[in-house]
């Protein structure tokens, strides 16, 4: 198990990219090994570490709105454990004490090698490191019967990201996409929205977050989801694709 470079162009197709090795993490200085191989013949986990994951809440209106709530004065967070974090492909668990979990499809934003502690908006861009596909996969009703969200958002299997990390990117107005489906040719738009409709921007959201917690290298804020979240059963797939990032894939089972 080891860290990588993507190679090659986007538009290729995975057929047309290689992986390289480095011997080191990803925010540090790159030292390839010489080690390469086809994307096609790695299996790719989820691109970080996190000693944390720093959800947002109702950053879309109209997510709010399908809600039937009210947009916050300032941004509403929540934490995800590290333990649930898992890579494309990886299976979402559906926990037997939920009867409704559902998908959220998120931007996600890895903090660099500085990390963050009390800086404005424009120490909030040099803190970061890229970005990356998530899922707030959420238990809805024990969301709803909670005074608080950590059980419903902190199952295993919960925060998937992936595939990979994008270091270069104009995030400020991207399309963020989920498709839920069983066959892969037939899958069903449930989310479409783009991040220039965000309550609260990346900048705003990383200086906010570090104003209460100190944000270490690799941790991972997701930014909200956009309207149209959905029920997700055993034999679904979960697509969640950012523009200029790409898509992140998992199946769902039941967990007995």
């Amino acid at each position: 198990m080891s860290f990588g470079v993507v190679e090659g162009e986007a538009g290729a197709g995975p057929a047309g990219l290689t992986v390289a090795e480095i011997d080191s993490l990803p925010f540090e200085a790159v030292r390839f090994t010489g080690q390469r191989w086809a994307l096609s013949d790695v299996r790719l986990l989820a691109p970080i570490f996190s000693s944390k994951v720093i959800g947002v809440g109702r950053n879309y209106a109209e997510h709010a709105a399908e809600h039937g709530v009210e947009v916050p004065k300032e941004p509403l967070i929540f934490i995800k454990p590290s333990t649930s974090v898992i890579g494309p492909n990886d299976a979402i668990r559906l926990p037997p004490q939920s009867q409704r979990v559902e998908h959220e499809a998120e931007l996600a934003v890895v903090i660099g090698a500085t990390g963050a502690r009390r800086v404005d908006r424009a120490g909030a861009e040099k803190a970061i490191f890229g970005y990356t596909c998530g899922n707030d996969v959420t238990a809805r009703d024990l969301q709803r019967s909670d005074p608080q969200w950590t059980r419903a958002k902190g199952f295993d299997s919960f925060c998937p990201l992936g595939p990979w990390i994008v270091t270069d990117l104009d995030v400020s107005d991207l399309e963020i996409r989920c498709e839920v489906g069983r066959d892969p040719e037939a899958m069903e738009v449930r989310q479409l929205g783009r991040t220039r409709d965000m309550v609260f921007d990346v900048p705003t959201l990383v200086s906010y977050v570090s104003h209460v917690m100190t944000l270490l290298p690799g941790d991972v804020i997701l930014t909200g989801t956009p309207a149209g979240v959905s029920e997700i059963v055993s034999g679904d797939t979960v697509a969640v694709r950012v523009q200029g990032i790409g898509e992140l894939s998992n199946p769902v089972v039941a967990l007995t």
